[in-house]
């Protein structure tokens, strides 16, 4: 079954040295070992950073295990840097080199993201749908807020239930995650849960761009041609949790989940 992961890793004061990130809790840069010759891509990088700097993925399975993909980054701008819509294929069990550089300020914490698709993940049961079927099946647009307080030290924090503080879902219900808004800069978003097969699936922090993070999924499903959009059940929102990845500024963020209810397949 398909499965979606966000990787996040960060370093800190790293200046103008290409420094390997440290991986936030749960994350890793080895691929997982996804069914036979199924196809597994890295669909898309950003980063949070305090100063332009360069953010550099390689591996020996990639182009070159020299420079592979090098991408030069800017202060605070958490937007995606790998071609819109064209993704790299990866190979099972291989672990990639992230490499940062950023900000030589005492402390700062620079982050990098990479968004890894799986088309057949053994044990990984997602739940995902395509924007045109989805379509299909909307019976109403809605918003959820959470407050995220994020911490100062990296990696995930702020974690709370996606109705923790908006609890109107209806029961029973499937909703599907079109993309979030945020009230200010992090380095990522993250969503969790059993219908996302307990993988963390996300996008960047980007509060200046709404038009992107407002249909994050829905947009790298059309892009990538692939059902991209994640669908979870009201019944298990307990259990979709929600969080992010924050610099040592710490700043909370309100975080707007733009949402479709789902009418009955075929109804």
């Amino acid at each position: 079954m398909p499965g979606l992961e966000l990787l996040t890793g960060f370093v800190t004061e790293p200046g103008t040295t290409l420094t390997a990130l440290t991986m936030a809790s749960g994350n890793s840069l080895t691929i997982r070992n996804a069914t036979r010759d199924s196809k597994i891509s890295l669909i898309q990088v950003w980063v949070d950073s305090q100063a332009a700097g360069i953010f550099r993925v390689r591996s020996p399975q990639l182009h070159d295990n020299v420079q592979g993909l090098r991408f030069r980054h800017v202060l605070s701008e958490v937007d995606p840097l790998m071609a819109d819509g064209f993704a790299q294929p990866l190979k099972a069990q291989d672990t990639l080199v992230a490499e940062l550089s950023g900000s030589a300020t005492a402390g700062d914490i620079e982050t990098a993201c990479l968004l890894v698709y799986y088309a057949d993940l053994p044990g990984i049961n997602g739940r995902f749908i395509a924007p045109d079927a989805l379509a299909e099946r909307t019976c109403n647009i809605l918003t959820i807020e959470n407050t995220l307080s994020l911490g100062t030290s990296a990696g995930y924090s702020g974690e709370e239930a996606i109705n923790a503080e908006f609890g109107l879902l209806k029961a029973n219900t499937d909703y599907a995650i079109l993309g979030y808004h945020v009230s200010a800069e992090c380095a990522a978003i993250r969503y969790r849960g059993i219908d996302f097969g307990n993988l963390g699936l996300g996008g960047p922090g980007n509060e200046a761009s709404k038009q992107l993070t407002g249909n994050w999924f829905a947009r790298l499903s059309r892009r990538h041609n692939l059902p991209l959009i994640p669908i979870f059940n009201s019944a298990n929102s307990a259990g979709v949790l929600v969080d992010g990845a924050q610099d040592e500024n710490g700043d909370d963020v309100t975080l707007t989940t733009i949402l479709c209810q789902l009418d009955i397949e075929g109804t």
